[in-house]
């Protein structure tokens, strides 16, 4: 069987759903339902729509469960916020990703362990960082963006 392509270009609505899949593991229609009732204010219908979204995306897998369906995730949350992520990166200049990355992180909450991997990860980039990144927004790369 082929599995089917996951696609990562999900609404605020479906990031909603998929927040309730991920903390609650495998879970009932009508448990993610009244989970986001307590949260948001939709209908049954507008959140089993999200679901079938989500399922046609790839996200979401289905277990029939005697009368009812089961839902669990394709992909683990933290998967699907690197990969957001870099698509959101690829989209803008090379030059300006570290600047991003410093504001980001001043606002990030982050354990101690977070900070010791990331400090880990920062000098092992340090002894091949070039001086200056360059921008890649045109071909020559000659541009100061």
């Amino acid at each position: 069987m082929v599995e089917k392509s996951r696609e990562h270009n999900i609404s605020e609505a479906e990031w909603e759903v998929m927040r309730i899949v991920w903390t609650l593991g495998e879970i009932h229609t009508g448990d993610i339902i009244k989970q986001l009732q307590a949260k948001k204010n939709w209908s049954e219908s507008t959140i089993k729509t999200l679901i079938g979204r989500l399922v046609k995306k790839g996200l979401l897998k289905t277990r029939k469960d005697g009368h009812r369906y089961a839902y669990s995730a394709t992909v683990t949350q933290v998967q699907m916020m690197i990969q957001v992520s870099k698509e959101m990166m690829d989209h803008m200049c090379d030059m300006h990703k570290g600047q991003v990355l410093i504001e980001l992180l001043k606002d990030m909450p982050l354990s101690k362990s977070d900070i010791s991997t990331i400090e880990d990860e920062l000098a092992g980039k340090e002894s091949k960082a070039p001086a200056v990144i360059k921008c890649n927004c045109l071909v020559s790369g000659q541009h100061e963006c």
